[in-house]
């Protein structure tokens, strides 16, 4: 790209803002402006397209977004040190940079993005899977995002991707997939942060599909939690948690009461929840009836 403005080295940024990493916030900060650009190409062309980052601490991501053509960056960061070294990358970059200072797990984003975004973070490890699980069940679908490039810990991009009959199949994988379709895209190693974490990172593109009908994500929620709580026993016994008669939601969902969770397929467990919905809606016996609403 021709005529790109002369950013000073992220180093200097950190060190003239007194950015230290804190562990409290999850942070770790990628410094390496090829891997950030990496990053930001792996998400798709971002000319005229509309970002949303969680965590851009001192802005190494940031500046990659828009160095890339991203047509706006809406940058969402906690920590107040930081704003000040967003705020100076947004004078290079004007009209392209808006700051939100807070905390992404209690806003409502969708009511600031106009048109499709997409989101692309390095996320803070403390919050990555509450916020994934956020944007994935989401009421209204589409979603306002049109797809997801994330970076989390390896062992939980595993879990995102995982298939059945695998040790780190769960919960997480189910809810994940239900209605999108994730993909591992590269590895991070550990030395690329500052400071290096203890672990590999990976980054995950994830795409919505259409929603399966007949599904609240509430009880899938719940129907999840409850299969994986004890995923060592069958799921006769696991889902004693959710109902008192799990051998008659098991039969009307067609899957063997003897399977153990990490057994059971998206689709398995899709069916599961329909039963359960299903079960919870019908009306009680008469004389537990309290009134109608």
């Amino acid at each position: 790209m021709t005529d790109e403005p002369v950013l000073p080295p992220l180093r200097e940024v950190i060190a003239q803002h007194g950015l230290a990493a804190r562990k409290s916030l999850g942070q770790n900060f990628l410094l390496d402006i090829n891997l950030t650009r990496r990053i930001a190409r792996s998400s798709g062309t971002l000319a005229g397209v509309t970002v949303v980052e969680i965590g851009p601490g001192p802005g190494g991501l940031t500046r990659a977004l828009l160095l890339e053509g991203a047509g706006k960056v809406i940058a969402v960061e906690k920590d107040e040190r930081c704003i000040a070294a967003l705020e100076e990358l947004g004078s290079v970059f004007p009209g392209q940079l808006e700051i939100i200072s807070g905390d992404a797990t209690k806003l409502d984003l969708s009511t600031r993005i106009e048109g499709p975004a997409r989101i692309v973070a390095n996320l803070p490890y403390n919050v990555s899977t509450v916020l994934l699980v956020g944007w994935l069940g989401a009421e209204s679908w589409p979603p306002w995002w049109d797809s997801l490039t994330l970076m989390f810990q390896r062992e939980v991009a595993e879990r995102i991707v995982a298939a059945p009959h695998s040790k780190v199949y769960g919960r997480l994988s189910i809810l994940s997939q239900w209605r999108s379709e994730p993909r591992i895209l590269f590895d991070v190693d550990r030395r690329a942060f500052t400071p290096p974490p203890k672990i590999t990172s990976s980054v995950v593109h994830i795409v919505p599909q259409p929603t399966p009908a007949g599904i609240r994500f509430k009880d899938l929620e719940r129907v999840t939690a409850a299969a994986f709580g004890q995923r060592r026993k069958m799921l006769r016994s696991s889902l004693k948690s959710l109902t008192p008669e799990p051998e008659a939601l098991l039969s009307a969902a067609g899957i063997d009461p003897t399977s153990r969770a990490e057994d059971v397929p998206v689709e398995g467990f899709l069916a599961l929840t329909r039963a359960f919905s299903e079960a919870s809606s019908e009306p009680g016996p008469p004389d537990r009836d309290r009134g109608s609403r």
